[in-house]
């Protein structure tokens, strides 16, 4: 999967906590909220406008990321409720770890794996 893959599948499963997601299509849209954050910084530092656009981004972003951050968990066999571990700082250790494993290549409580097209 791709950097345009990755934005495309998660914006259309806006807000779809079921099923599984592949490391790529995690961290690939993990990079786009990231730069999509740093270029609306860069816009409202220009502009003078306060912190519209990163507050526009943000809200935009917010839903699909954690979605997406759910099926991901999904795919390492962990609930996507762990990702409120992230509240506490040391719990971003464990999740970071997770969201970096290999999917499970059988069928889990959250579905079937993700077929990767060429």
């Amino acid at each position: 999967m791709d950097f345009g893959q990755s934005i495309t599948i998660c914006f259309s499963k806006y807000a779809k906590f079921e099923g599984r997601a592949q490391r790529s299509e995690y961290w690939w849209f993990y990079l786009f909220t990231w730069l999509l954050s740093l270029g609306a910084v860069i816009m409202d530092s220009m502009s003078g406008t306060g912190e519209l656009f990163y507050w526009i981004a943000a809200i935009v972003t917010f839903t699909p990321a954690i979605a997406a951050g759910a099926r991901r968990l999904h795919d390492v066999d962990k609930s996507g409720w762990w990702q409120l571990i992230s509240i506490t700082i040391i719990g971003i250790i464990p999740l970071i770890i997770w969201m970096a494993s290999e999917g499970g290549k059988k069928k889990n409580q959250y579905g079937n794996p993700i077929k990767i097209k060429k």
